[in-house]
């Protein structure tokens, strides 16, 4: 069964990005507009905006939660080359800001480069209390892409508070704040050149010790020189520095996401990736043996399925917390869900149009779309790059012109 409902969202130009946190109660939204809004979820279930502001001088692309344990903690990333951090305070200095929510801009960006302080202003629609509205404070504009930042994403919680920026100029920055309680201090842990202009990362959020680090790298550069448009890095704990262990080779068009799913206990890896089609990976890592023993880990890369069902280009891929479901949208204006039975054979399990009503003549659960599973399609050692959350959201292509300013949710119930 789907719920679906529409929000009026009230940004001035596109919705690039929706974002739910931990919890599935608050939502951020970032648009061409330059602004991130932050939604609660009332007791009524009905969404409420407490907190509107400009974030950037460019359109903001993305915009994604820390865990909850680090608190309540944004990051957006920006046309305008910076990638912010932003931190909710609750103040309690006096009796006027007791309650009030305050969004503190952290840091921006990379080295730091500069440093500019601002008074606080409050922004609140009119429709919410004052109270619960956000009082903004630029703290710190920080420095370092010479190009448009494409995607920011925070680390696994076990790695701590990591943050990891890609970039259309081909890197991948990741920083670490090494102290939780002052977010105005971040390191630049580890840059990583891709010689392709990156559009969108993806953490593997395994926490077992058996799988270190890794992380995808998906680009949307159309020339064809590069085979591979999507590089898989892995941190090397004898070099201490992030090595490339595979490239999907047989991905040769644009790459617009990418996602891993989460673990739950695999020896394996599961990679969705966004481009002209859908389709999933299965990553199986080979003995030492077979690996060079102080080099990165070496994988059998399989294609689970790939669909073409969208008919268009696919914006954005996103799985649900036991990775059981897949969530797609494309330029089709469709958002596409599909799940595995058993023989992990991948079927269309519902198709939802951008307004939230289901597709005439849509596949029901028991219809099937044609999937390679467990096909081969690389055995090679060697590896070598500028809008998705799971099925609680919308999906926004971060391209103008293809969609107005509103947000539709949907919720899947099985």
């Amino acid at each position: 069964m789907f719920v679906a409902r529409s929000i009026a969202a009230e940004h001035k130009d596109l919705i690039h990005d929706v974002s739910f946190d931990f919890h599935g109660r608050r939502m951020a939204t970032s648009s061409s507009d330059q602004s991130v809004k932050v939604w609660d979820k009332s007791e009524d279930g009905e969404w409420h905006c407490t907190a509107s502001w400009k974030t950037h001088s460019g359109s903001v692309w993305r915009v994604t939660w820390a865990h909850p344990e680090f608190g309540q903690v944004l990051a957006s990333c920006s046309f305008d080359r910076t990638a912010a951090i932003w931190e909710e305070l609750v103040g309690e200095s006096n009796d006027k800001q007791r309650g009030q929510r305050h969004w503190v801009r952290l840091a921006a960006g990379m080295k730091s480069l500069g440093h500019i302080e601002s008074q606080p202003f409050l922004v609140c629609p009119a429709s919410v209390p004052s109270f619960f509205c956000a009082l903004q404070v630029k703290r710190t504009t920080l420095v370092d892409s010479r190009t448009s930042v494409t995607d920011v994403k925070f680390a696994p919680k076990h790695m701590g508070l990591v943050v990891t920026t890609c970039s259309a100029d081909g890197v991948v920055r990741i920083y670490e704040a090494p102290d939780v309680m002052n977010l105005s201090q971040w390191s630049l842990q580890h840059e990583i050149s891709c010689k392709l202009s990156c559009s969108c990362i993806s953490w593997n959020p395994s926490s077992s010790r058996a799988h270190p680090p890794m992380i995808a790298v998906g680009s949307d550069d159309s020339s064809t020189t590069y085979s591979g448009k999507v590089q898989i890095y892995e941190y090397n704990e004898n070099t201490r520095k992030y090595a490339k262990a595979e490239t999907l080779t047989t991905v040769t068009d644009p790459v617009h996401d990418v996602s891993f799913a989460p673990n739950l206990g695999r020896s394996f890896h599961v990679l969705a990736v966004a481009s002209k089609d859908v389709r999933i990976f299965k990553l199986i890592p080979l003995s030492r043996k077979e690996s060079i023993p102080t080099g990165p880990t070496r994988f059998e890369v399989q294609v689970v399925a790939q669909f073409d069902s969208h008919n268009s280009q696919v914006w954005r891929v996103s799985w649900n917390i036991t990775s059981t479901l897949l969530a797609s949208s494309g330029d089709d204006g469709c958002v596409r869900l599909w799940k595995a039975n058993y023989m992990d054979n991948w079927k269309c399990t519902g198709v939802l149009k951008g307004d939230g009503s289901l597709v005439n003549g849509a596949p029901s659960q028991a219809s099937s779309l044609s999937s390679s599973v467990g096909t081969p399609t690389q055995g090679s050692l060697n590896g070598t790059s500028a809008g998705r959350t799971g099925t609680r959201t919308s999906f926004s292509p971060p391209m103008p012109g293809l969609q107005s300013p509103k947000i539709h949710q949907h919720t899947a119930y099985y």
